[in-house]
């Protein structure tokens, strides 16, 4: 998405209906409540389940909030990094360690500006600390996506952890085609390290002279959604086309994804961006959408409110206005169906709660907190 779509999107938001409390609802599968928990939240972008039942929601302006107990906690946490809230970019992902229970630890996506002396600019960045009463602690820079660059634009970014207890992190390509096919730039790639931000020495291209050793695959726009299959343990990734040429993609070491020299899209203007959808030694997307969705969150269902929908896998349509569930048969999408269609404009994230219910939330200034449960 870019900027042009963006500031269309945030207009409709403003104008879009109010929401109900609770809508009652139908799908394919499973008759459904949305379920309203809170207004309030300022462009709200990832969420954390703690394992008391809290949740954690970043505000993109640079807030990290707590909702607890019904409610919305008024004061947001102190300790959170500054971010260069600019265009698309500010605080973005929540991810909690594999241990948090033990040892408290989180993870921050955000895009951080540059000292002025090194030349400024901003990249997505990831920042470690601790969760203590009432605010963070120990917090440190563990990860950068190297270069930085100006403007506002194409951050990606997700955090997720594999079975290993390996860390991935999508960033965007910055709004500049080249850097996505660049190994020695971190733009437009996904990359694997251990959750202390060093490489695992297993990593596809450690070794490599001219690459950076983090990358684990490459080939990519704008990555909004990031999950583990449940199943296999490989990771699936949704991105952002630019116009049509949105793509699902299951995660192989070392694959290159294509963005720009093989695409679905045209650009904003009705370029041609490439003549190629497809090219040797590149891989191709599960799924992809024309016209656009804006894909943004990723979760595979694995519990048990809804049976019907176990295995399922969920995005959501920023600019689609939906909820998408997709059916899988291994890795090929056999079915796909619209939720919640038009019910609420641009969600953001999506992922299961400790209760096996979904959460949503919708990025506008007077965001919001929505629960999917059974009817």
């Amino acid at each position: 998405m870019n900027r042009r779509d963006f500031l269309t999107a945030a207009t409709a938001i403003v104008a879009a209906p109010a929401i109900a409390r609770a809508q009652m609802l139908r799908s394919n599968k499973a008759n459904l409540r949305l379920s309203t928990l809170s207004h309030g939240l300022v462009q709200p972008w990832g969420m954390a389940f703690l394992p008391d039942g809290r949740i954690l929601i970043t505000e993109r302006p640079g807030r990290l909030r707590v909702f607890a107990n019904g409610r919305l906690d008024p004061t947001p946490l102190a300790g959170v990094p500054r971010v260069a809230a600019t265009g698309q970019g500010g605080l973005l992902d929540v991810c909690l360690h594999p241990h948090f229970a033990q040892n408290r630890v989180l993870y921050l996506s955000y895009s951080a500006e540059g000292p002025m002396d090194k030349g400024g600019g901003n990249a997505t960045t990831v920042a470690r600390a601790e969760l203590g009463d009432g605010g963070l602690v120990g917090l440190r820079v563990i990860y950068e996506a190297l270069p930085r660059a100006p403007g506002g634009l194409h951050f990606g970014s997700r955090i997720a952890f594999d079975r290993a207890g390996l860390m991935y992190v999508t960033a965007g390509e910055r709004y500049n085609k080249p850097r996505a096919q660049d190994l020695a730039d971190l733009g437009g790639k996904i990359v694997r390290l251990r959750d202390d931000g060093s490489v695992p020495s297993d990593n596809p291209f450690v070794g490599r002279a001219g690459v950076r050793p983090e990358i684990f695959s490459y080939g990519h726009r704008n990555p909004q959604g990031l999950a583990m299959h449940p199943a296999t343990g490989r990771m699936w990734e949704v991105e952002h086309g630019p116009r049509g040429g949105d793509e699902l993609n299951v995660l192989k070491p070392g694959a290159n994804y294509g963005w720009p020299l093989a695409t679905h899209g045209i650009d904003y203007n009705g370029a041609i961006i490439s003549p190629h959808r497809s090219l040797p030694g590149m891989e191709d997307p599960l799924r992809v959408w024309t016209p656009s969705i804006s894909p943004c969150g990723l979760a595979f269902y694995t519990a048990d409110a809804f049976p019907a929908w176990k295995g399922s896998l969920f995005t959501g349509g920023l600019s689609a206005y939906a909820l998408f569930r997709l059916e899988t048969d291994g890795e090929k999408i056999v079915n796909e169906e619209r939720l919640i269609e038009g019910r609420l404009p641009y969600i953001r994230d999506v992922r299961q709660g400790l209760d096996g219910f979904l959460y949503l939330v919708t990025h506008s200034d007077d965001g919001g907190l929505f629960r999917v449960e059974p009817a």
